[in-house]
């Protein structure tokens, strides 16, 4: 079994229509974009909507385009379906949140990430860095500083 990175960069969903023009290559097939994704970013987090409304053959289908090391971040929402049984797959609940994820759109600040990144690896749990918005360069920023700092 291999362990989990410390630091997990990502964003909320893989489809946002302005990286059609620039993130995925431009032949890109639809149903392959989430494995594509998954070769810049090791994780998503996915809206209640989105994961509630996938269909077993749907998750099977995303965790085997997925690498070992990659994790779906599900938004809690009312009376949801049970969650795909899988160490990748973690519901954050509004605790889990504060302790485990970095929203890049409310602190875009690299020196604060950085100082939170050093918090988070005193305690040896992952913490999940995503912009809501999809922000390619904060994204990219945000995982040159993961190997920067050495996680």
């Amino acid at each position: 079994m291999t362990s989990s990175p410390l630091v997990l960069v990502g964003a909320a969903g893989w489809l946002h229509p302005a990286w059609r023009n620039g993130f995925y290559p431009d032949d890109l097939p639809d149903d392959w974009l989430l494995s594509y994704y998954n070769t810049q970013f090791n994780a998503v987090y996915l809206p209640a909507p989105v994961w509630q409304a996938a269909t077993d053959s749907t998750w099977a289908q995303w965790l085997h385009d997925t690498l070992d090391g990659f994790h779906f971040v599900l938004e809690p929402g009312d009376a949801a379906p049970p969650k795909p049984a899988s160490p990748r797959v973690l519901l954050a609940s509004p605790a889990w949140e504060r302790g485990h994820v970095w929203w890049l759109d409310e602190t875009p600040d690299l020196r604060a990430l950085a100082q939170r990144i050093t918090q988070q690896a005193a305690t040896g749990e992952p913490l999940f860095v995503f912009s809501r918005s999809g922000n390619l360069a904060l994204m990219e920023q945000a995982n040159t500083l993961r190997q920067v700092m050495g996680y």
